[in-house]
């Protein structure tokens, strides 16, 4: 076998669905993320409806999904209602109170950090599912790997706190406070663990042994961190260009997920789940989330206007209520090492 067609074999074997999906989760998702940026930078002024669109087609049909993984289907309410029953009105409780007792202020700034850490979670745990496709290649372990993988994160997140823009979304901001000297620092400290990094893939495919799906993969989480939280200086615009590849990555991958999990046909005890789930699907399970995500928030903005005469800043903290319930559910039911996750995705044991 010739030495090109070896690692296009074992890529082959790499894929999560295949390379026409992961070719556009991995490349397609990202460019666009990135293209929309440039486009506000260039137009400003379509910012706003760029954003509705995100909202409206992503961001809530993301919310959306989460919940066909806790209550479209028997067995999955069954596991998880507590996530619904207790820990959502407790999550509406303890935001409520603090914004009443504080100031609308702590939920802008502890979601400006808690996004930013549930963003990187998700894209690490995207990364160890690639990772546990190519078994046999050679990677970095244990706390190096961790600090590879977060150190352009780690740094954005740092310089954004740094930079003090005081405006998050046309919002109040208060950020950690964090000296230059400490910027400088993780800045060192970044382009010396990439650099390492560069070098051990270099290592790897001259021994026949680069993870090739897994790296592109890496790269693009590099791209994506550093262009919106370093690149792009205005802070709103560089949320929304991750915030878009997050809510995409996240609908497709759990299509992805409940696709494979239905792969043998319609489950007796999850008819609907399975059946917008199969292979052919992708559109029907797309348009059954929009049609959920317009009438359940609808409904919401509807009673807030008709009982609460809703403003900004009921509207946000109504938001991040949902976010937060979202944030905490995903750490709980998204975790590739449980056998059940690694079962369905084709992960090697």
């Amino acid at each position: 076998m010739s030495d090109i067609a070896m690692p296009l074999r074992q890529s082959n074997r790499a894929w999560l669905r295949g390379a026409r999906f992961d070719l556009s989760f991995i490349l397609g998702i990202p460019a666009v993320a990135l293209l929309t940026g440039a486009v506000i930078l260039w137009q400003p002024q379509l910012f706003t409806p760029i954003l509705v669109f995100d909202l409206w087609f992503l961001g809530y049909h993301h919310v959306i999904a989460t919940y066909t993984r806790l209550c479209f289907d028997r067995k999955s309410f069954s596991e998880h209602w507590p996530l619904l029953v207790v820990l959502l009105p407790a999550v509406a409780a303890g935001t409520l109170a603090i914004v009443y007792f504080v100031g609308l202020w702590t939920v802008v700034s502890v979601y400006f950090y808690w996004q930013w850490f549930h963003y990187t979670r998700q894209s690490w745990g995207i990364s160890r599912a690639y990772r546990g496709k190519e078994r046999n290649a050679l990677y970095e372990d244990g706390w190096f790997d961790q600090a590879i993988f977060y150190a352009v994160p780690v740094l954005g997140i740092l310089f954004r706190s740094y930079q003090d823009p005081g405006l998050f979304i046309g919002m109040e901001l208060r950020v950690v406070p964090v000296p230059a000297a400490v910027l400088g620092v993780a800045v060192v400290a970044t382009v010396i663990l990439l650099a390492i990094w560069v070098w051990r893939r270099f290592q790897a495919a001259r021994q026949g042994r680069l993870a090739h799906v897994h790296t592109m993969y890496m790269l693009t989480h590099f791209l994506i961190f550093a262009v919106a939280y370093l690149v792009i200086r205005d802070i709103t615009i560089g949320w929304l260009v991750i915030n878009m590849w997050h809510n995409a990555q996240y609908v497709l991958f759990v299509w992805m997920f409940n696709s494979r999990r239905f792969k043998d046909g319609i489950d007796p005890d999850a008819r609907f789940l399975s059946y917008i789930s199969q292979p052919q699907r992708l559109w029907l399970y797309l348009v059954t989330c929009i049609l959920i995500t317009g009438v359940i928030y609808w409904a919401i903005l509807g009673t807030l206007e008709a009982f609460f005469f809703a403003g900004l800043s009921t509207t946000v903290v109504l938001y991040q209520i949902v976010n937060f319930h979202h944030y905490i559910v995903d750490s709980r039911i998204w975790k590739v090492r449980k056998e059940p996750i690694r079962r369905t995705l084709g992960l090697q044991a």
